[in-house]
């Protein structure tokens, strides 16, 4: 009897090995070699005070303001104004408290099917393009990094268009940015976190959703990266030089975006601050639980292998001059 379960853990256990090699040549042979910059040249502009179409400048130039937030949206339409009200009037507040203080807002509209980028401009018209610029992407790609290509700040926000996270928290962010200072070759990411709330919303979960989270967060430790409780919230702080070195070696546009973001830092040793926001589930959400989290699930899987397998390479091309 002791005979026969061993021969059958040695059969699975070859099984086991024989599966997760197929994965690996699936994975290595579907991977895209290169980092997806690729920009249609409809997206290279953003509409100016007079209508006029101007180029979008690059990360790679001399940063002209001190923060960008770089706001991803994607059939947005209806939770893009309670975000962007808040988001303007905390950001309008502390330029006339701070006349030296100047910012810009990047709505990036992800290929919408709905009025998110019509949404976008009146916010543009309203407080003019030098504060608010809108980069329509030509189809949905994902949250990627587009808008964070483009922007002119000395620090960039990433924020989600639910408006989930409270915009005031950016102080809270930015202290933890500050904290990792002097910041190695102007390196230093601060992402907000939720972690902090799990007990609450454990209490106000199912069964099933809360073994998803824990099954999720355990891939993502087990995988990619470690350190950081909670990859997946919508609010991150970066030096201008952490954006470019992250963003321009950016594979994946969508599920596991922010994971391999943090693997890039964590393989570059960018330092990274994990950093309390409040937060509060809104309506409308895009993700679908359990198909959302096997979609995640195998792109760890992919990203991971992908990288042990040489399909990808760390792009370090971004470096700032």
């Amino acid at each position: 009897m002791l005979c026969c379960l061993c021969d059958l853990l040695q059969l699975l256990a070859a099984l086991a090995a024989v599966l997760l090699l197929l994965v690996a040549v699936i994975a290595h042979v579907t991977a895209r070699k290169m980092p997806n910059l690729h920009r249609h040249e409809a997206e290279k502009f953003f509409v100016g005070n007079n209508g006029e179409k101007k180029p979008f400048p690059s990360i790679h130039d001399r940063p002209e303001k001190d923060l960008s937030v770089v706001v991803p949206a994607y059939n947005e339409e209806a939770r893009l104004p309670v975000m962007m009200d808040e988001a303007m009037q905390f950001l309008e507040k502390r330029q006339k408290q701070r006349s030296s203080f100047k910012y810009e807002v990047i709505i990036v509209d992800d290929g919408s099917s709905d009025k998110t980028t019509q949404v976008a401009l009146n916010y543009s018209k309203k407080y003019g393009s030098d504060k608010v610029r809108v980069l329509t992407l030509v189809k949905n790609r994902g949250k990627g990094g587009a808008g964070v290509l483009v922007s002119r700040g000395k620090i960039i926000l990433m924020a989600d268009a639910d408006g989930a996270t409270k915009f005031a928290d950016l102080e809270n962010v930015e202290a933890g940015l500050n904290s990792l200072k002097p910041w190695p070759d102007n390196l230093a990411i601060a992402c907000g976190s939720r972690a902090h709330l799990e007990k609450e919303s454990i209490a106000n979960r199912s069964m099933f959703r809360t073994v998803l989270m824990y099954g999720f967060h355990f891939l993502v430790w087990f995988l990619c990266v470690r350190g950081v409780r909670d990859t997946q919230c919508g609010f991150k702080l970066f030096s201008r030089e952490a954006a470019a070195r992250t963003f321009t070696a950016l594979h994946v546009d969508r599920w596991a975006f922010d994971v391999e973001l943090l693997y890039i830092a964590q393989c570059l040793k960018i330092p990274i601050a994990e950093i309390a926001v409040n937060w509060t589930e809104i309506e409308g959400s895009k993700l679908v639980p359990f198909w959302s989290w096997l979609q995640m699930g195998r792109d760890l899987l992919f990203i991971r292998l992908r990288y042990l397998t040489g399909a990808w390479k760390m792009d370090t091309t971004g470096k700032l001059d």
